[in-house]
């Protein structure tokens, strides 16, 4: 029996052999290195999420400040208007007394001065605007003004409880005024004749914890101040 044999070249058999050897190599590697390239991974991830995390931090931290630095602001406002606003209220206050001792000083130095006539109109709430009705009890009044001689009107301004002090000063004012433009265009009354004063809410003449009261006290009085010995009889009857 002749056999057979198969020759294999010593330099193929070397390239065979190297090649296995390169796969264990590769594989050996891979198997090393597999953990430490995730680990590096995870270690990137943790870092990324620590600077997201430093990031938001940071940015609610500028957001704090921010707000806290407006609040701050925003009180430092509210306290300068609450200054000013209380500073216009003792100021009005002060103009108020102020223009209430005059007319006294005026009426004390002139001869028996007298109020022959008086009347009162109303306001509605936050109202300086006069009605058909307050026209009409202006109307009535200025007959006794038309027939007086060397007199004087009062003219104070009042509101209710409700607003803040300066705020209802300006207003008493307003509704004096009201009444007093409404009289010198209509009558032709001098403007040296009134004396208008307002009083805001200093002086109530009802009760202002009800609706009822609250009412009277939102109004103008309107007073005919006159040296009776100057006035012809109309005026002293006051009609």
């Amino acid at each position: 029996m002749q056999r057979i044999h198969f020759s294999v070249p010593a330099s193929a058999l070397a390239i065979a052999l190297v090649g296995l050897s390169g796969c264990a190599t590769k594989n050996y590697v891979k198997n090393q290195t597999a953990p430490i390239i995730d680990h590096t991974n995870e270690l990137n991830e943790k870092t990324a999420t620590n600077n997201r995390a430093i990031k938001d931090t940071d940015e609610r931290a500028q957001a704090g400040i921010s707000k806290a630095q407006s609040s701050a602001d925003a009180a430092g406002q509210s306290a300068q208007g609450a200054q000013k606003a209380a500073g216009d209220a003792e100021t009005a206050a002060n103009d108020a007394v102020h223009r209430a001792d005059s007319l006294a000083s005026v009426v004390a130095n002139l001869d028996n001065y007298q109020p022959i006539g008086n009347t009162e109109v109303t306001f509605g709430f936050d109202k300086a605007v006069l009605t058909k009705d307050d026209k009409a009890q202006l109307d009535e009044f200025a007959q006794t003004v038309t027939n007086a001689k060397s007199y004087i009107l009062e003219v104070t301004g009042g509101t209710d409880s409700v607003g803040s002090a300066a705020y209802n000063y300006d207003l008493s004012n307003r509704r004096a005024d009201a009444v007093v433009q409404y009289l010198a265009s209509k009558y032709q009354i001098p403007a040296h004749r009134f004396y208008l004063i307002g009083i805001g809410k200093d002086k109530e003449v009802a009760p202002n914890n009800t609706r009822e009261g609250r009412a009277k006290n939102r109004r103008v009085e309107i007073r005919l101040l006159s040296n009776q010995g100057k006035t012809d009889g109309a005026a002293q009857s006051g009609q």
